[in-house]
C-alpha cells in the first residue's frame, strides 16, 4: 500500500521522455494484434499489404518517436509523419496511423516557436502526399483528402487551445501569487507601522520630557528609564513580528497576550497623556484576529494622541461580547502637543486600522470630536479568521 502510495510521486520524478514513451509502447503492441492488422487509417485508396519486414520499420517510426512529443514536438512530428506517409503509400494501413493525431496535438501544445513556419511545411508535406496517394491509388475522391486534413487541423487546433488554456491559468496563478505578495507586504507594513510608531512616538515624548527634568534628578531618572522600558518593548514586539514572518513559526502568536491593552496604557500614561481605561465583559474562548485587531486599534489611536494632542484627557473603553469586541477612544482636544516635534501622520495607521477591521466584517470610524478632539470607534466581530 505504501509503495502505491509513493508511485505517483516517483512517476512523476521521472524523465519527461520516459513517462511519454508507454503511449508509443501501446499503439505499436495494439498494431501487432492479428485481428487489428490493416484496420487503421486507410488514405487514398492504396491496396492492403501484407505485414512486413518493413512494416515492422514503419510501426516503429510511427509510435516510437511519441516519447519525445514533449521535449522535441518538432522532431517527434517529422518522423511520425514520415512514418505515416511510408504507411498509406506502402498499403500497411496500421493502427498505429493513429499516432500522427497525438502527434499534432502535442505539437500544437507545446510547440514554441517557429509555429506558423512548421504547420505550412507540414501542410505542404501533406499535399505531396495527397498528390502521391492520389495518383497510385484506386482514384479517390479529392474530398476524401480534405476531409482527413481538416482532422488533421482539428488535431493542431485542439493542441493550440490546449496551449491557450495553460497559458491562461499561468497567468492567472501568477497574478494571484503577485496580489499573495503585495498583500502580504502591504501586513507587513501595518503591522510595523503600528509597533514602531507607537513606539518611537512614546520614547521621542518621554525624551523631550527629560531634557527640562535636569534639575530633578529622581524624575529625571524616572523618565530615562521609562524610554529605556518603551526601547526594550519595541525590542520585544519587533522579535514578536519576525517570528510572524518565519513560516515555521505558530499563528498563535498573532493575538497579544492577556493583560497587554493595559500595558500599553500605561506605557501611554508615563509618557505625559492622561488616559482613562475601561474594559467590560470577559473575552471569547475563541476571538480570532478580533484580540489582535483591537489591540491594533487602542494602539494606533493611543499614539495619535501623544503626537497630536499630548496632554490632553484621553478615554479608553473596550467591551468584549459574545460574538463581537467594541473599541471606542476619545481624546479631548485641549492638548499641547501638536508642535513641531509631533508632525502629523501620514494617514496609513488609519487606513490600515480600516483595512484590517473590514476584512473580518466589522465597522470602523475614525473622526473629530464635537470639542475639538478626536473619536475612534471599532465594532470587530469576534471567532474571525487567524
Amino acid at each position: 500500500m505504501i509503495a502505491l502510495r509513493r508511485f505517483p510521486d516517483l512517476w512523476r520524478r521521472l524523465d519527461v521522455t520516459v513517462r511519454d514513451l508507454p503511449l508509443g509502447v501501446l499503439l505499436l503492441a495494439v498494431s501487432l494484434l492479428p485481428v487489428l492488422q490493416r484496420h487503421g487509417t486507410r488514405l487514398g485508396g492504396v491496396a492492403d499489404r501484407p505485414f512486413d519486414a518493413w512494416a515492422a520499420a514503419v510501426l516503429a517510426l510511427e509510435c516510437l518517436p511519441l516519447a519525445v512529443r514533449r521535449r522535441w514536438p518538432v522532431l517527434c512530428l517529422a518522423l511520425v509523419s514520415l512514418g505515416f506517409a511510408a504507411d498509406q503509400l506502402r498499403g500497411y494501413h496500421l493502427v498505429a496511423g493513429t499516432a500522427l493525431l497525438f502527434a499534432l496535438v502535442s505539437t500544437g501544445l507545446h510547440l514554441q516557436r517557429h509555429r506558423r513556419v512548421v504547420a505550412l511545411l507540414f501542410s505542404a508535406a501533406y499535399v505531396v502526399l495527397a498528390v502521391s496517394l492520389y495518383r497510385i491509388g484506386s482514384g479517390e475522391p479529392v474530398s476524401e483528402f480534405v476531409t482527413f486534413y481538416l482532422l488533421v487541423v482539428l488535431g493542431w487546433g485542439a493542441g493550440a487551445w490546449l496551449r491557450a488554456g495553460r497559458a491562461a491559468e499561468s497567468e492567472r496563478r501568477l497574478r494571484v501569487a503577485e496580489d499573495s505578495r503585495a498583500a502580504e507586504r502591504a501586513r507587513i507594513a501595518r503591522e510595523l507601522h503600528d509597533v514602531v510608531t507607537h513606539h518611537v512616538t512614546a520614547m521621542v515624548v518621554q525624551a523631550e520630557a527629560a531634557r527640562y527634568l535636569t534639575a530633578a534628578p529622581d524624575r529625571l531618572d524616572q523618565a530615562l528609564t521609562a524610554v529605556t522600558d518603551t526601547g526594550r518593548r519595541a525590542i520585544t514586539d519587533l522579535r514578536h513580528l519576525l517570528d510572524l514572518l518565519d513560516p515555521d513559526h505558530g499563528t498563535e502568536a498573532r493575538t497579544p497576550p492577556v493583560g497587554r491593552l493595559l500595558t500599553l496604557v500605561e506605557q501611554t500614561r508615563r509618557a505625559g497623556q492622561p488616559v482613562e481605561f475601561t474594559e467590560e465583559g470577559t473575552p471569547a474562548a475563541s476571538t480570532g484576529s478580533a484580540d489582535l485587531v483591537a489591540y491594533r486599534v487602542v494602539q494606533e489611536a493611543l499614539t495619535n494622541a501623544l503626537k497630536h494632542a499630548r496632554g490632553s484627557r484621553t478615554s479608553v473603553q473596550v467591551t468584549h461580547g459574545t460574538k463581537e469586541i467594541t473599541v471606542h477612544v476619545t481624546t479631548a482636544g485641549t492638548g499641547s502637543g501638536s508642535g513641531a516635534a509631533s508632525p502629523r501622520g501620514s494617514g496609513r495607521g488609519l487606513a490600515g486600522l480600516r483595512e484590517r477591521v473590514d476584512v473580518l466584517g466589522g465597522d470602523f470610524s475614525a473622526c473629530p470630536g464635537t470639542d475639538g478632539g478626536f473619536l475612534v470607534r471599532a465594532r470587530i466581530p469576534a471567532g474571525g479568521s487567524s
